[in-house]
């Protein structure tokens, strides 16, 4: 029982070894050695996967001073490719913008194609500096292979991304601004196809396959100074401002008209200017960027437009197409005279809903249904505050005398012939006055009579005024009622005929469908990007999250894309021309389709990945075998010190010192015990295991995991932190080197994001209070112990985890949107950045604290009274 108790504790083993240990122990008290063996090295292949042979390994942990960041975890089969999933791309340190991008375009298959089959120009010597777009087509090139080809869950651009860099005037630290990169990436995959395409033409004028993917054409029809003029003008992403529109079909209309648009098809010039713009030819790869940030004259920097912005699955384009100009116009026309009808309406029903002329405003049917059953009220004919009850209740205590009477209450006290002295008070009442006037006792003695109603009521009204005023009221409380249902039918009505306008099959042709959206979750200057991405095989949303890509669906799309109630919104959205599905769909190609140079490419790293796998799978066979080795001498100096025990006729008691605790944290007792020999033999065993623990790494984490426990559970969650981080890394150590060699990895994973949390909540209360000194120690714990804990929780992409960080980030966006002093608004915009940075990698972080010395019994006993919900 007692072996038991404690292996539970430090090891997680499953109740069947806890049984093979008992059968170890009766077998050996009965002297049946053979079973004995047998039911030991059953058990003891359990216990192993929580021991550790290699005491070298043991040292050269104990050497660390700084926490690892695992981006790749050391087990090579954690980062194997399952059933063909998607291939994620690794964060390389601010890339994830360059992620959400790639992803979106290498699931183009047709742009997929174009960049696998692509020979560069067989001109060697432009390779060089100032065309560095060619070498990035190349590792573009080997980067998509790898996605389409590789054995590997996610792969590495660092190389393209590397080449990319010197592209952007921003220091490397920041994240790039996506529109910018986009812009680059298109530019340099045009003139390297330009390139290959000029030296393949023969006497006609080349066709660049990247123009004809991205690139459109628009009509500019307007005029200038009273001049008409018509331009046609190329363009590849559209940009759309969000600010002030509440769908993209309103950011549309908003971008393709500019200023005064009356004279641009009356009769009659006029002096005014302005311009409308109408598309002659749309690119198969429709792509539209949302204009969410702005620059803040008054505060002198960038901000996140946090607005809600709606879009649809499926975008019709022809009302913005030229050959439907006239339709469009005047479909505009009838829907601009809808929209004044509608505004004009919505006031008018505002005037029924909002009633009054104070700053509070209620429904004027409530309104009239207060006054109706104000005036059914029973009639009363005194003052609330007279004839009060003035015996005190049963047990009734003195207290604290109400106010004076006011002036108008002191005024009922005046005799009626108004006799006053100039200087002085009114004459004293009369008896009859004075049985009028209010004794003010204490508030807990007052009663109301049992006739006074509880709400007011008109003192006097008569049936025939009650009767008419009823009449009225209903009357005008049902005209009321029936011309707000008539306004809001007429205002639905009409935004039902908006919706309709363009429905019509000749204005559903030119179909365009929802490929890719791009999100940025944060504020103007850091944030996080990732891509949702449609799968027409799979018929449902993906989403690509750097190294991760997981199933999504419209809904999670929507609420992560739209914004207006988080951080997180699109700022970008990719359509495809629907009636081309080459352009997404067909056969994917495999790693027999890649052309020759590409698939050696990713024969190579694929054979290095196998052979990685090999090397670890090698490595785990010796160690096994050398535990096995270890164990089984550990076995049978058991069985030896058992048999010398069990011969021996005056065996020594076991000392406090040296047995092993309980439960409850106290040294075994004999009494009850099965027989001294089972209590020799329980201690022999014991004494096996804690020679084996001493030089352990598995030690090491116990400690750090009991200490951090205790912390918590006194809420020193500043302390505990280091020692839950650290107790969680060196326990995932030993889990890859075996399932059960150490801790429950999920216990320790929730207090590890539990701490995290609870400081959070702790310095975000500091920094609301505003207060210099706690606003300075809030921030503190954020800089020095939460950001950088936070990629830690992050590198594993588990969902828990990432809920907990989405949680922390979202405490601190919340606070974008509030009024705050100038000091704090600077220290927040410095903080922020480094909060929504998700790199993997950590630049700084604390050394592990120093452990005291524990004896195996201190640490047994301590560890037991730690209590684990």
């Amino acid at each position: 029982k007692l072996l038991v108790s404690t292996t539970w504790q430090l090891f997680g083993l499953y109740e069947r070894e806890y049984a093979n240990l008992r059968e170890v122990l009766y077998h050996l008290v009965e002297g049946r050695f053979i079973a004995c063996i047998l039911n030991l090295f059953d058990m003891l292949r359990f216990l192993c996967r929580v021991l550790e042979a290699s005491i070298a390994e043991n040292k050269a942990s104990l050497k660390r001073t700084h926490t690892e960041v695992w981006s790749d975890s050391p087990n090579p089969h954690d980062r194997k490719r399952m059933d063909n999933c998607p291939v994620g791309l690794k964060n390389v340190g601010n890339t994830c913008w360059f992620s959400a991008v790639i992803q979106s375009l290498f699931n183009l298959l047709e742009f997929q194609r174009l960049v696998l089959h692509y020979s560069p120009p067989n001109c060697v010597h432009l390779f060089n500096q100032e065309h560095r777009n060619l070498p990035f087509m190349q590792e573009l090139r080997n980067l998509f292979s790898l996605m389409v080809g590789s054995k590997r869950k996610y792969v590495d651009p660092s190389r393209a991304v590397e080449i990319l860099k010197d592209a952007f005037k921003s220091s490397e630290s920041q994240q790039q601004d996506v529109s910018e990169f986009t812009h680059k990436l298109l530019d340099w995959l045009e003139d390297a196809f330009q390139m290959k395409a000029e030296e393949d033409r023969e006497g006609e004028k080349p066709k660049n396959p990247m123009v004809e993917l991205f690139y459109g054409r628009f009509l500019a029809v307007g005029v200038l100074e009273g001049k008409k003029f018509e331009n046609t003008e190329m363009f590849g992403q559209y940009p759309l401002q969000v600010n002030g529109f509440k769908d993209l079909h309103e950011c549309l209309e908003a971008a393709m008209i500019e200023g005064e648009i009356e004279s641009l098809h009356s009769a009659e010039n006029s002096a005014r200017s302005g311009q409308e713009h109408w598309f002659t030819e749309l690119p198969p790869v429709l792509t539209f960027e949302l204009s969410r940030f702005e620059f803040n004259q008054a505060l002198g920097r960038p901000e996140k437009i946090h607005n809600k912005l709606e879009f649809p699955s499926m975008l019709y384009m022809d009302r913005y197409m030229d050959r439907n100009r006239d339709i469009t116009r005047i479909k505009r026309e009838e829907i601009r005279r809808l929209k004044e009808h509608l505004t004009l309406l919505q006031q008018r029903l505002e005037r029924y809903l909002s009633y009054g002329s104070g700053p509070k405003r209620f429904p004027l049917a409530d309104v009239l249904q207060y006054a109706m059953e104000f005036a059914s009220s029973k009639p009363v004919c005194t003052s609330p505050v007279e004839d009060i009850d003035t015996s005190a209740p049963p047990g009734g205590t003195t207290g604290p005398p109400l106010p004076p009477p006011s002036t108008a209450e002191q005024g009922s006290l005046v005799p009626p012939d108004g006799s006053a002295t100039a200087a002085g008070p009114a004459t004293a009442p009369t008896a009859a006055q004075q049985q009028r006037v209010p004794i003010h006792k204490p508030f807990t003695q007052s009663r109301l009579p049992p006739d006074l109603p509880m709400h007011p009521a008109p003192r006097h009204i008569t049936e025939e005024e009650l009767r008419v005023l009823e009449g009225c009221l209903h009357r005008w409380r049902s005209e009321v009622e029936n011309d707000t249902r008539d306004l809001q039918g007429s205002i639905s009505r009409i935004h039902r005929t908006i919706e309709m306008m363009y429905s019509d099959k000749s204005m559903m042709q030119v179909p365009y469908r929802l490929h890719a959206v791009l999100v940025h979750e944060g504020q103007a200057n850091a944030g996080h990007y990732w891509a949702y991405i449609y799968d027409p095989h799979q018929r449902r949303w993906m989403k690509y999250n750097d190294i991760s890509v997981t199933k999504s669906s419209w809904e999670e799309l929507v609420r992560d894309s739209f914004g207006g109630y988080r951080n997180a919104s699109a700022y970008c959205l990719m359509y495809i021309n629907d009636k081309k599905p080459f352009l997404i769909e067909g056969k994917r190609d495999g790693l027999d389709k890649l052309p020759p140079d590409l698939k050696q490419y990713v024969k190579e790293d694929n054979e290095l990945f196998d052979k990685e796998i090999e090397e670890w799978d090698a490595l785990q066979a010796r160690k096994a075998q050398q535990e096995k080795l270890a164990l089984a001498t550990a076995a049978a100096s058991t069985l030896a010190a058992s048999s010398a025990s069990t011969s021996s006729s005056s065996p020594q008691p076991m000392s406090i010192e040296s047995s092993p605790p309980d439960n409850t944290g106290q040294a075994h007792s004999h009494s009850g015990a099965p027989s001294r020999d089972a209590i020799k033999v329980e201690y022999t065993l014991w004494h096996t295991i804690q020679l084996t623990l001493s030089s352990l790494n598995f030690r090491e984490t116990t400690i750090f995991m009991m200490i951090g426990l205790e912390l918590f559970q006194k809420r020193n969650y500043v302390e505990a932190l280091m020692y839950l981080i650290y107790s969680y890394q060196y326990n995932r150590e030993l889990l890859a080197k075996g399932l059960y060699r150490g801790h429950d990895e999920e216990l320790l994973g929730y207090y590890r994001r539990e701490c995290l949390l609870k400081l959070n909540e702790q310095a975000a209360a500091m920094f609301e209070s505003g207060e210099e000194p706690e606003v300075t120690t809030g921030l503190g714990i954020m800089n020095e112990l939460v950001v950088p804990c936070i990629p830690l929780l992050l590198v594993h992409d588990a969902e828990k985890d990432l809920l907990a960080v989405e949680d922390m980030r979202n405490r601190w966006c919340s606070y974008l949107g509030q009024e705050m002093e100038s000091n704090l608004q600077e220290k927040l915009t410095d903080f922020l950045p480094k909060l929504l940075d998700c790199s993997t990698e950590i630049k700084s972080f604390h050394d592990p604290p120093k452990l005291p010395t524990y004896s195996t019994l201190d640490l047994f006993r301590s560890l037991s009274t730690v209590t684990v919900k």
